[in-house]
């Protein structure tokens, strides 16, 4: 079966890099990159799980960890080119643009300057973690899809959240184990990552709440990933299923209820007072009053569900997260007060790959690293930190105003998701480094990309209003 699996993932994964590469090479369509992302972002650290446990091979391991940058890189690469008249492009920056460059111009500061313990190699591999979804927001901000192609990316939204949920349920009701028991997860991380299989499913802790109940990631690289990513699923659902024929809408529904349904299979208290955050943003910002009465019902159902019907697990972590008495949520509030005395101490900042959860950040100098605002308080002072999140104010507030105003439907729709995403992450990203599960942050600043270059339209096209 693993081998079958691995089969399937290999040349699953490497047709579509190529057909996503003749896209952009022969024809011209760079912006087809985003396509394979949603692809292939998904099932990212599963594909890489299984490469190495039939292969054991870190070089195959490296060229498929590559794909997803290399494919962005080529996309920009192929954007310039493409450009009939590159000295006359015109690009009318927002205030989203200014703020993503400050961002990003901080953060090439830190990695020229000496300045922190880490590595130069480890900086530049933290760097390149931050700078590839500025390309990609880019990359969204001057992309030109027709309604079919954004029609295109929806689906495939789609079918990722009925994916999840449909391996959710294998795993849990038929299975009774992980996904990730399965495709080498623990072998990898222990040969590649050096991490050490923890909990009591042999995983990591993770995969586990404080009295061991199963916490299950589907084919996403952990349950926190899963729970932040099945918010997009729901939202574009929502959308689809506001603004379309009755007759279809059961299908949207179908979308909603496996994104709820994974939320709740992944067991993230974040993720789901998230759930309730975003549909109270999208009541109140967007007047859709009766989301708050569709809130309080799943609520309610989730209340009854837990008291009667639930697991004594289950149970006992709903009261333990109420009273705040696991020690998840006290390794939360240690790791967040260290970050802030970092921050005061040092309000420059102390360094690139000095904080969060990435790969090139090494655990004896690692200072805080569970809340993505204070990671970059930490690394880039607070300077970056409110960098940081005057982007995401500004690219939600962009976004707002192009769902309200734009022409085109589908626009419309890709605006709304992007906002309503980014205001769902700002609850997870209090307890976890958000910006490293790619397929829901990536995909989610393409979109705010998207929506600005469509903000810039609509204020291009009011200035001359006002001048006829």
């Amino acid at each position: 079966m693993t081998l079958i699996a691995f089969i399937v993932i290999v040349f699953g994964v490497g047709i579509a890099f190529f057909i996503t590469l003749n896209q952009i090479v022969f024809k011209g369509k760079w912006g087809y990159f985003i396509f394979f992302l949603l692809i292939y972002l998904p099932i990212y650290i599963t594909s890489l799980s299984l490469v190495y446990l039939v292969t054991r091979s870190p070089e195959a391991v490296l060229l498929f960890q590559s794909f997803k940058e290399l494919i962005v890189l080529i996309a920009v690469f192929a954007f310039v080119i493409f450009q009939k008249r590159p000295f006359e492009y015109s690009f009318r920056l927002q205030t989203t643009d200014w703020l993503m460059m400050a961002f990003l111009g901080l953060t090439t500061v830190f990695l020229i300057l000496p300045i922190g313990g880490a590595s130069f190699v480890n900086k530049v591999l933290y760097f390149k973690g931050m700078i590839i979804p500025g390309l990609i927001y880019f990359l969204g901000r001057n992309t030109k899809f027709s309604e079919l192609e954004l029609n295109w990316v929806f689906q495939i939204i789609f079918v990722i959240a009925i994916a999840a949920f449909m391996v959710n349920v294998v795993e849990s009701y038929i299975l009774d184990m992980h996904l990730q028991q399965f495709t080498g997860y623990a072998f990898f991380n222990l040969h590649l990552s050096d991490i050490e299989p923890d909990g009591n499913y042999g995983l990591t802790w993770t995969f586990e709440s404080t009295n061991a109940m199963k916490r299950f990631a589907s084919f996403f690289s952990n349950p926190l990933e899963l729970a932040s990513s099945v918010l997009m699923g729901f939202a574009a659902g929502l959308i689809w299923f506001l603004t379309s024929d009755k007759q279809i809408q059961w299908k949207y529904a179908l979308i909603m209820f496996c994104s709820i349904s994974s939320l709740v299979f992944a067991s993230s208290r974040a993720s789901f007072a998230a759930f309730f955050v975003m549909l109270l943003f999208i009541a109140l910002v967007f007047r859709l009053f009766k989301l708050i009465g569709f809130g309080f019902l799943c609520f309610l159902a989730f209340a009854v569900y837990v008291l009667f019907f639930a697991s004594e697990d289950l149970y006992f972590y709903v009261i333990d997260t109420l009273k705040l008495a696991d020690t998840s949520s006290v390794g939360h509030v240690v790791q967040w007060a260290l970050a802030f005395d970092s921050m005061i101490s040092n309000p420059q900042g102390i360094g690139l790959a000095m904080s969060g959860n990435f790969g090139s950040v090494t655990d004896d100098l690692r200072v805080g690293g569970e809340n993505q605002f204070l990671i970059y308080g930490v690394q880039l002072g607070w300077l970056g930190m409110l960098l940081y999140i005057g982007m995401l104010i500004s690219g939600i507030r962009e976004s707002i105003v192009v769902f309200k105003n734009s022409e085109s439907l589908n626009t419309a729709r890709i605006a709304f998701v992007a906002g309503t995403v980014k205001v769902g992450l700002l609850l997870p990203m209090f307890t976890a480094n958000v910006e490293i599960y790619t397929y829901v942050s990536w995909i989610s600043w393409w979109m705010i990309g998207f929506s600005v270059h469509e903000y810039s339209k609509i204020q291009q096209e009011r200035r001359n209003s006002i001048l006829i």
